[in-house]
């Protein structure tokens, strides 16, 4: 059975009307006479942890820096690896 209710009544009798659909009902929540919303009972899904091993493949490639991103951040004359890898300050110290 569909119980049609507005958004008054819902307000008001929520409790009620969620008792109704646990026990089956379906109900319709309408604004001015047209249908905005269903109350019907909760459906819980499962979830599978390791659903897709084995359907989908990626290379390893894909965690490598890319060229481009490096080259925006460090500017043109960055290496693959982020720069020539001298940790010296311009004032001669060590960068920590």
């Amino acid at each position: 059975m569909t119980v049609n209710v507005n958004i008054h009544e819902a307000k008001t009798h929520l409790s009620r009307l969620l008792e109704q659909v646990a026990a089956g009902e379906r109900v319709v929540i309408s604004k001015a006479g047209t249908p905005i919303a269903d109350l019907v009972p909760h459906q819980a899904a499962t979830v599978t942890f390791g659903g897709m091993k084995g359907e989908v493949a990626y290379s390893d490639q894909a965690f490598d820096p890319d060229p481009d991103i490096q080259e925006m951040f460090y500017g043109s004359d960055s290496g693959p690896a982020g720069g020539s890898g001298d940790l010296t300050r311009p004032d001669g110290d060590a960068a920590s």
